[in-house]
């Protein structure tokens, strides 16, 4: 059972919105958002916050021009989920463009696991760089960093995650550094590398780089840093909505690079309405199954690709890895229910998981779906042996948590507790990711469970469910969606849900799956309805929560309700 709960709308900045002319259903959504004026609201390039306030940022802009300028070779050692291939490419891409003699290398996460480790610096050797520049990692690298030194390799950290109490000794961007006053902390790891190119173009401009060859035009690779902050489930802050409203406006304009435009081509979906739902939800995903599955590698060439032509057969063939990784994880989901049969998860407070056959790759979306199923924070292990049989004694877990509990520091407590535990481990407040003995899981799920039960409370152990309280039937129509849908949504500034009662007068499964609906509300208005991935019988009457949206079937569009959580009354 979850608690339906109304989000708060502050009536100040309801009349504000209204008196700046919002319609009412606008005003009440923004306002519960906090958006205090309609400037907040306004999404031209000129409102992003400037390059100077990240810490470093100009230095590193230097750093950069002066290789450049002196032909150093540069090599980025990137992330293997999509917002470090999305850095990876915007860094190939940007470095490039100003002239840099640039290659990249990304970790096998079979092989090598996360960030600038030492075996990756021997790996970057092979390509004999000068300098290495990570992206979406190296906060946490001090070995790496060390490594890379003692063989005479400058190394540059541009990174998003949480430091540790100690940094590695580098030159180092990253907003969440203690003492950075960039004031949004939420940039993705390709969106620090967006700045860094900001830096890099300032220092270069001033140097007079330009005075007889055109400026490289940053905007254009904004399609790039959309696609890596939604599918990093970065906030959406005031600062990230205009990065990825900017590049949803170029690839509404087909104007995204070749690779992007082929995977929606691959995935049958229209550029010409791209949403922050299609970059969460069809392209990164696609792009996540390369490193999931195979190789990362794999999904940035196609990021990289100079023509549709060349990048269409490389999407498709990511379309076929993702329709394998859901085949995996279905698997997986199956087994992890089984799993818990036995268990009360009622009286837990957290969950913990280890099946040696499981997918190392998958680990993360099935820790999301018992997440998401039983409200409790979820880690899901696979042995984490690599195919030369190393570290066969080690399993890998991910994790994802619930909002009222902090993954990462969790995580820290465990290990300060007991020392030898956890061998290392990193993350965000909602996801994060460790390695553990095999014979030490016991162990751990003891300390992680001790752990959550201090740092929770049996309240917040309910899903609430925020909704946007009533939508009034004048506002039930396609107008309406179509409205919302152009707004940027996601992580922090969340799509509008709303709740309600209805008649069930139709229901039958589709897909084999899945619940289409017909439904009647209180003032009789008939609407169609979906609530995928559920086939149970629906009550008659009911009390849902659901967005809106526009269906579209053999050219006839019409509104549609997607049921997200439904109870009977």
């Amino acid at each position: 059972m979850s608690l339906i709960k109304k989000r708060a709308v502050p009536a100040t900045l309801e009349k504000n919105l209204l008196a700046a002319g919002f319609n009412p259903l606008q005003a009440r959504l923004y306002a519960a958002r906090g958006i205090a004026s309609p400037t907040e609201l306004e999404h031209e390039l000129k409102h992003l916050l400037p390059f100077k306030l990240l810490k470093n940022a100009p230095e590193m802009g230097a750093r950069l021009a002066d290789a450049i300028e002196q032909g150093k070779r540069l090599l980025i050692v990137g992330d293997y989920d999509a917002d470090g291939a999305t850095a990876t490419t915007l860094g190939m891409k940007g470095l490039a463009a100003f002239g840099g003699k640039v290659d990249f290398i990304v970790p096998n996460r079979f092989e090598y696991g996360y960030g600038l480790t030492p075996e990756i610096v021997e790996l970057a050797r092979s390509k004999s760089p000068d300098i290495i520049v990570t992206v979406d990692n190296g906060i946490a690298s001090h070995a790496g960093v060390e490594a890379a030194k003692a063989h005479g390799i400058e190394v540059l950290i541009t990174d998003h995650h949480l430091p540790a109490d100690t940094l590695p000794d580098a030159l180092i961007v990253n907003p969440n550094q203690g003492d950075c006053p960039f004031p949004s902390k939420n940039l993705a790891g390709v969106g620090v590398m967006f700045y860094v190119l900001m830096a890099l173009r300032a220092v270069m401009r001033k140097r007079g780089a330009f005075a007889d060859k055109p400026e490289p035009n940053l905007a254009q690779w904004l399609d790039i840093v959309a696609l890596g902050t939604v599918a990093d489930v970065v906030k959406l802050d005031a600062n990230n909505r205009i990065l990825v409203e900017q590049g949803l406006k170029r690839m509404r304009a087909g104007r995204a690079c070749p690779g992007i435009m082929a995977l929606f081509t691959a995935a049958g979906r229209f550029y010409g309405r791209a949403s922050c739902f299609d970059l969460g939800f069809t392209l990164g995903p696609r792009l996540n199954a390369a490193g999931r599955l195979d190789d990362m590698s794999f999904g940035i060439n196609t990021l990289l690709a100079t023509s549709e032509e060349v990048a269409l057969p490389q999407a498709r063939e990511l379309d076929q890895l993702n329709r394998s990784r859901r085949e995996i994880e279905q698997g997986m989901r199956e087994e992890a229910e089984r799993a818990l049969i036995n268990v009360d998860v009622a009286d837990r407070y957290s969950i913990s998981l280890y099946q040696a056959d499981w997918h190392q790759g998958v680990v993360g979306i099935v820790a999301s779906r018992v997440k998401d199923q039983f409200h409790r924070p979820t880690i899901v292990f696979a042995d984490g042996a690599d195919s030369s049989g190393a570290d066969d004694d080690e399993i890998k877990g991910s994790g994802r948590s619930i909002p009222s509990l902090h993954l990462r520091d969790a995580l820290d407590l465990v290990s300060k507790r007991h020392p030898t535990l956890i061998k290392k481990f990193g993350g965000h407040a909602m996801a994060a990711g460790l390695t553990l003995l095999r014979k030490d899981f016991a162990a751990f799920e003891a300390a992680f469970e001790t752990v959550c039960r201090e740092l929770l409370d049996e309240t917040q152990l309910t899903r609430v469910i925020e909704t946007d309280g009533e939508l009034p039937s004048r506002d039930l129509q396609i107008v309406t969606a179509e409205l919302l849908d152009k707004q940027v949504w996601g992580q922090g500034f969340p799509a509008p849900v709303f709740s309600g009662q209805f008649r069930v007068l139709e229901q039958r499964i589709v897909g084999e799956k899945h619940s289409k609906l017909k439904l009647s509300n209180t003032d009789g208005i008939v609407l169609e309805a979906m609530r995928f991935n559920w086939s149970e019988p629906i009550p008659r009457d009911i009390h849902a929560v659901y967005k809106i949206s526009v269906n579209e079937f053999r050219g006839e569009r019409i509104l549609q309700l997607q049921l997200d959580y439904c109870e009977a009354i």
